[in-house]
Formats: C-alpha cells, sequence, structure tokens
C-alpha cells in the first residue's frame, strides 16, 4: 500500500513540474525578459531540496542569472533557442526533475539505507557488435559475439529507477545497431533520459524524427580533430559522417555533444580554439574529454598522451570552462576533474558500466566482474565484492588528479581483483589485470609526481556532499580536501 501510495504521489509531483515546464518554457519563447523565470526557478529548486540547497550557492546562482553579461546564462539561452520544444521539456522533466532534483534525493537515502554506492547514472552496451575498428579500441576487435536482449535493457532501466536512477547511457559497441529496441526502450520509459555515445554512422532523417518524437534522447558524437587526425584512428570517411549527423541533429533541434578521445597523437587538435569554434558552430554544444586507456589485449600504449599533454589539458579544460573564454561550449574531462565530483565515480558511486554480456563492470574501462544482470539485480550487483571493494576504497588517492585505481593506481586494481577474485571480461582475449596494470605503472609514477606539484599549488575546499564510507565522511582528510598537500605526500 506505502508503495502504491507513493506512485501515485510521484506521478502528481510529476504532472505538477511539467505543467510549471510548460509554463517555464512559454515565458522563455515569449519577448519579455528571461531573468524573473530563471529566478523563480532557482527558488523551486532551493524549496525542492529544502535544508540540503546551501543559501549561499542559491545566492550565487542569482547573482549570476542578474548578470546581462554572463557567459553561461547566454549559453543556456543559446541552448533552449536551438532546441526543439518538446526535446526542451523532456529534458527539463526528465533530467532536471527525476534525474537532478527527486533522483538525487533518492539515491542519497538509499546509499543511507542500503550501505552501499547507488549511481546517478548507469552505463550499459546493447551490443558489442560495432561496423568501425578504430585503432586501439578494444570494442571494434569483438564482433557480433554478444547483445543485451530488450528484456535485460528493461530490467536494467526499471530496477535502476526504483533505486532513483533516472539517467542511462548507452555505449557499445555502435548502439544504433539495435536502434529499433533502444527507440522502444526510450519510448517505453519516456519518464527516464537516455544519452547515446555513438559513432554518427546510422543516424538518418527518419531517425531524428523519432528521437523528436520521443524527446528523451541525446547523443556524444565519437571526433577527433581535423579530418586527417580522425579518420587516421577511426577510418576515411568516419569525419564525413559526423559532420553529416552534426547537420541533421542542429536541423531537427535535437540535443548533442561531442565525445572525445584524447591521444598522444590528436590532443592538440581536439582542443584547439579553431576545433572548439568549430564543433559549437555546428551546434555541438557539450563534450566529453576521455584519456586513451591502454585496456586489452589490442591497446597501443604508445598512443596514451605525455605527462606534459596531460598537464595542459588540466590547464586547457579550465581555461575552456572560464569567463575568459567566449566559445558556446561546456567541456568535461573524465580523468581531469576529479576534484569536481570526488574523485573516481566508478564502482557505482556515481556510476558503472554493464557490457553487451551482461557482467557489471566497476567502470567502462575496467574490464572485470563478479556479477552478472542475468543472475542479480542491480541492487545485488552494486553490493558485489567488487563493487564493494570500490566503496571501502574510494576515493583511491588523495590527489583527485590522481583518481583511478587502474591509470594512476594500478596497485589498488591489481589487490581489488584479487581480493574479489573478479574475472576478466574483454569479450575478444580475456586480459589478466596483471598484464593490464603493468601498461600503467611507469605512467602513473610520472604523472604522480606532476600531479602533486599541481595539487599542491592550490587550496581544495571539502564539497557540501560526498559519498563515501562513514569513516571517510568522518575524517574528511582522508580526501585531502582541508588543505594543500606537501609535494609527494
Amino acid at each position: 500500500m506505502a508503495n502504491v501510495i507513493q506512485d501515485l504521489s510521484h506521478a502528481a509531483q510529476r504532472q505538477a513540474f511539467a505543467l510549471a515546464i510548460d509554463k517555464f518554457l512559454d515565458h522563455l519563447n515569449s519577448a519579455e525578459d528571461r531573468t524573473p523565470t530563471y529566478l523563480k526557478l532557482v527558488d523551486v529548486a532551493g524549496q525542492f531540496y529544502g535544508k540540503a540547497a546551501k543559501p549561499e550557492t542559491l545566492e550565487s546562482v542569482k547573482k549570476a542569472i542578474q548578470d546581462p553579461d554572463n557567459r553561461w546564462v547566454k549559453f543556456i539561452n543559446r541552448v533552449l533557442d536551438e532546441t526543439d520544444p518538446h526535446v526542451a521539456k523532456m529534458t527539463l522533466l526528465n533530467l532536471g526533475y527525476e534525474a537532478f532534483f527527486r533522483g538525487t534525493k533518492t539515491i542519497r537515502a538509499n546509499r543511507e539505507k542500503y550501505g552501499c554506492n547507488i549511481p546517478w547514472l548507469i552505463l550499459f552496451d546493447p551490443t558489442n557488435a560495432c561496423n568501425m575498428h578504430c585503432q586501439g579500441c578494444w570494442s571494434g576487435t569483438y564482433g557480433n559475439k554478444s547483445s543485451l536482449s530488450f528484456e535485460d535493457m528493461d530490467k536494467i532501466v526499471t530496477q535502476g529507477k526504483e533505486l532513483g536512477v533516472y539517467l542511462y547511457m548507452l555505449t557499445g559497441g555502435e548502439p544504433l545497431v539495435r536502434k529499433k529496441d533502444v527507440l522502444r526502450l526510450a519510448e517505453k520509459h519516456n519518464d527516464a533520459m537516455f544519452s547515446i555515445y555513438d559513432n554518427s554512422t546510422l543516424i538518418d532523417e527518419d531517425f531524428c524524427k523519432e528521437v523528436v518524437r520521443l524527446g528523451n534522447i541525446t547523443f556524444q558524437l565519437s571526433i577527433e580533430g581535423t579530418p586527417q587526425t580522425n579518420d587516421a584512428r577511426r577510418g576515411e570517411g568516419h569525419y564525413d559522417a559526423v559532420m553529416k549527423a552534426m547537420d541533421l541533429f542542429k536541423k531537427y533541434g535535437i540535443l548533442f555533444g561531442t565525445s572525445i578521445c584524447y591521444t598522444r597523437n590528436n590532443i592538440e587538435a581536439v582542443t584547439s580554439d579553431e576545433f572548439l569554434r568549430f564543433i559549437a558552430d555546428k551546434g555541438a554544444r557539450f563534450g566529453f574529454y576521455f584519456h586513451y586507456m591502454p585496456v586489452g589485449n589490442n591497446a597501443v600504449p604508445e598512443l596514451m598522451p605525455t605527462v606534459e599533454q596531460r598537464r595542459k589539458m588540466v590547464e586547457r579544460i579550465r581555461y575552456v570552462r572560464s569567463n575568459q573564454c567566449d566559445i558556446g561550449f561546456y567541456p568535461m574531462d573524465f580523468q581531469n576533474d576529479g576534484e569536481f565530483v570526488g574523485g573516481c565515480i566508478a564502482g557505482g558511486r556515481n556510476y558503472f558500466h554493464i557490457n553487451a554480456r551482461g557482467d557489471a563492470e566497476p567502470c567502462v574501462f575496467i574490464h572485470f566482474s563478479d556479477t552478472n544482470i542475468h543472475d542479480n539485480s542491480i541492487l545485488e550487483m552494486l553490493q558485489s565484492p567488487l563493487f564493494m571493494e570500490y566503496h571501502k576504497g574510494q576515493p583511491f588517492n588523495r590527489n583527485h588528479l590522481r583518481p583511478c585505481p587502474m591509470l594512476e593506481n594500478p596497485q589498488l586494481l591489481r589487490e581489488m581483483v584479487a581480493r574479489t577474485g573478479a574475472h576478466g571480461t574483454n569479450d575478444e582475449s580475456e586480459e589478466s589485470v596483471e598484464h593490464l596494470c603493468a601498461k600503467c605503472d611507469d605512467y602513473a609514477k610520472e604523472w604522480g609526481v606532476v600531479a602533486d606539484q599541481i595539487w599542491a599549488s592550490k587550496p581544495h575546499k571539502k564539497p557540501a556532499y560526498e559519498n563515501y564510507t562513514e569513516e571517510k565522511r568522518e575524517h574528511p582528510e582522508l580526501a585531502g580536501f582541508e588543505k594543500p598537500l606537501k609535494k609527494n605526500a
């Protein structure tokens, strides 16, 4: 009975938010100043979060909104002006209300209730089949060996929502090899948001029309700089396919960003002003940068960025997000933004990965598992020995520029796999944890010296909320926030 009442309350609250969003968008589309509408939205958010909303944060946001020259207010206005109205509504409702507002509160409560990590998003592979064979990528070598059934994907989303998870990212393989099932899943779960990492080659007019009709799908398109740097790794003709997909998304008002793997060979090309202005002009408004990881027996460690390149990357991404830069694009760096998310987010702390065979992996780059969606529920997977090792170990380093238990702290991954007996999940040829971590040992030592110098040069504030074990919450110095670290501390 309690669940029925809870469901009715949720439905009523969602409907109320939907009506409020309609009014919000109507006001934005009028000729009137948008500022009062934005300020009202901040007040609603503050009321919803209650004591968890810090007054100084709300006031800071309001101050920014009232500044006519604020870069990010202009950015938000541009995104809203470009986006199809139905896509904008569903994004605000599913990503805004369900994921950020209601989902965040539910997830935090469930972390306390179950004593384990509960993620904010779940990443899964509809299939490991891919129509491309990018240099150094494990996925293109798998072949069409494994796929999640529609029932598997439905189970992931259904059980995820029960825990408060309303954002689902799809990767692979190429997710749109399963185009019909992906659309069917988004339609069935029209209260969730789906974000697809895509190679652009299977996007056409008919597909875009379906995406607009549903409104709850967004995209990260893979691209790596110029036609030359892109096609050198991804194959001839891929760059042209990305350009076509971007043009279609812009035409239909579909929200999209980029997914960029930066390597030793392309890092300058994918971070230059010229490149960023170009993809912003094409309509990309956000992007995820991923450090090349030497995962799999066919990996190319020589593609890993140099230590000096990574140092520049830290500076570069922060500059592009600063008020000194006017490019209409918001980049996020999966490896170097650890300070803003409390270190490693894998193992269910903020996300985890389910591969096409159903294995639950702590991270899309950590191909080890001890639990599977065919045998366990989402909650049981999060409570598995390997995932609990992540929960107990996070943060893996006091320096959040060294967040990963593989790339920057390889001995820790060795130990966690050994303690739990987790098995390798590489579908091409199983890779031992020793083989994987040995490729990271020298890099971790070299980067550690530089990362500690960068970290020690600035003070670091303790976030208002952290998903760590009780011991590390009570002793925040274990996370390195209270004062700058001394060199090599």
